[in-house]
């Protein structure tokens, strides 16, 4: 059977990729929402993949399922099929991308739940912007700390977990070891004078400090989060360009809808987002960004 070019275009937008060196046989793209399926969805891919597939699942970058050998055929009932667990195949096309969140929900270096709001933009962006056209894909990706295990700053919008440290030099004791000093990676904090101090210079928020001084001299607030603008990885790479100040929970949803919009109006067809940035230039980007210009107009993008 001879796959016709506008139908192995039409399913591969539907998240079925052309098996290459086979006639008839796509890979099934699964989505996984932020990295994590439950046990009861992961035995309906084990069936599905074992009905529909060759037997065999992988797993993508961004942390979504595959299984490749679905034949061309099989396509509607494989997708009925995983529906019953609530599972959907996409994850392609020059739109939104799924979001890829680190582990940091459960790890001892997360400063915040990275799947919980990697489940949030998901919703809004991925779910609410899946008819939105773009000049090109988008991809989001979420770490919880500066470790970067899910490299954020290589994503057209990347998100970074960030806990300031703030010294309380009246409570500090200039004790003889100290805590927040020995445990620091980037050899931020010091005692020149017995007391502790942190060079802002060397300092990547990781939060480490925080917890280590028992009299409290060293305190962080609420988590914020260092924005990347522009990252992409492959034949082009380009190391997103990180907003000049950090972002609250409050603004980061706003800011990734206004980053959204600002590719859809500005972009060129064919262009990555950090292309878009450096034609337009980086401070005309994030005034843009940090204005609500985008917002006001946001009905006249998408409908652009």
């Amino acid at each position: 059977m001879t796959i016709k070019a506008e139908d192995i275009k039409r399913v591969k937008g539907m998240g079925f990729l052309h098996n290459r060196g086979t006639e008839e046989d796509f890979s099934g793209r699964i989505i996984t929402e932020n990295g994590v399926v439950t046990a009861k969805q992961l035995q309906n891919v084990s069936e599905a993949a074992a009905k529909y597939g060759n037997g065999k699942v992988s797993f993508t970058s961004r942390l979504t399922i595959e299984i490749p050998g679905i034949k061309f055929g099989d396509i509607e009932a494989f997708q009925e099929y995983i529906a019953r667990d609530g599972m959907v195949t996409g994850g392609t096309g020059a739109r939104v991308r799924p979001v890829v969140s680190c582990k940091g929900t459960t790890c001892v270096y997360g400063l915040y739940d990275t799947q919980a709001l990697g489940k949030k933009i998901h919703d809004r962006f991925y779910n609410d912007y899946y008819n939105v056209g773009l000049p090109h894909k988008f991809k989001i990706a979420n770490g919880g700390c500066p470790n970067n295990c899910v490299k954020p700053e290589l994503n057209d919008f990347g998100i970074v977990g960030q806990r300031v440290p703030v010294i309380d030099i009246e409570k500090c004791k200039a004790c003889k070891v100290c805590g927040p000093e020995g445990v620091c990676p980037m050899g931020a904090s010091s005692r020149p004078d017995g007391k502790i101090i942190i060079d802002r210079e060397k300092c990547n928020n990781c939060g480490l400090c925080i917890p280590r001084c028992p009299f409290h001299a060293v305190i962080g607030h609420e988590t914020q989060y260092q924005v990347y603008l522009g990252g992409r990885w492959g034949k082009k790479s380009r190391i997103g360009t990180s907003l000049s100040r950090l972002i609250n929970e409050d603004e980061l949803m706003g800011l990734i809808e206004k980053a959204i919009l600002l590719f859809k109006r500005e972009g060129i067809k064919g262009e990555r987002f950090g292309q878009t940035i450096d034609r337009i230039g980086l401070e005309k980007t994030e005034k843009i960004l940090l204005s609500n210009e985008l917002l006001e107009q946001k009905e006249q993008i998408l409908a652009a």
